[in-house]
């Protein structure tokens, strides 16, 4: 069920992967991906592992079931190991959450399940993320925000914003880096479009700010 997973093994260059100041010594990470249909969350937990994949880990990504209809909610998950993956299940207590859409904030509990503590969230939107983290009432861990719809536009002529938050999430959680990431994109995309949705990500990554 998922689309990659289990491959060759290579040791984690860090033990540190979240930039907040909180140091976690993990084997396994999680991601929780929220958007909409048609906007590219699997897409985007799929590059993100294929990014992991580059850099030798054992990794997961598939979608939650069920029928995905255009602009309904949709929900995909991320497993990054340093050892084989067992489990076979969605992500309940995800490290990593991650907000395609942020009209979502209202309608989805997104942070349920969020782990305390060393918790990230990482949002496209436009606003300060202190300001994100207190009206969400997010008390430990970090925020992120990244103005994703803005840099897609400008670039790709659409606001289809997975790939830019791709780009967050390499600043935010130092697990992948942009060679890693440029790989993927080339394995998934034709040239040219590879090279217009790197630039996207290279923007995204300046552009994403933590509280």
């Amino acid at each position: 069920m998922c689309l990659l997973e289990n491959v060759i093994f290579a040791e984690f260059h860090s033990a540190c992967y979240l930039r907040s100041g909180a140091i976690v010594l993990k084997n396994m990470v999680e991601f929780r991906w929220h958007g909409r249909g048609g906007q590219g969350a699997w897409t985007a937990s799929d590059l993100l592992a294929r990014a992991a994949l580059e850099k030798g880990k054992y990794i997961q990504s598939f979608p939650e079931f069920g029928t995905e209809r255009m602009g309904a909610p949709v929900t995909a998950f991320t497993r990054i190991s340093t050892e084989p993956i067992r489990l076979h299940c969605a992500i309940y207590e995800p490290d990593v959450v991650v907000v395609l859409d942020n009209t979502l904030l209202k309608t989805v509990p997104i942070t349920d399940g969020l782990k305390q503590d060393e918790g990230c969230l990482i949002v496209n939107s436009n606003r300060e993320p202190a300001t994100l983290k207190e009206a969400l009432k997010v008390t430990t861990g970090s925020v992120w925000t990244v103005p994703a719809t803005e840099i897609s536009i400008k670039t790709l002529g659409v606001p289809i914003t997975n790939t830019a938050l791709l780009g967050a999430v390499a600043k935010a959680t130092n697990i992948v880096n942009l060679d890693c990431i440029e790989k993927a994109l080339k394995t998934r995309f034709r040239p040219d479009l590879a090279d217009k949705n790197f630039k996207v990500i290279k923007e995204a990554y300046e552009k994403a700010t933590m509280a």
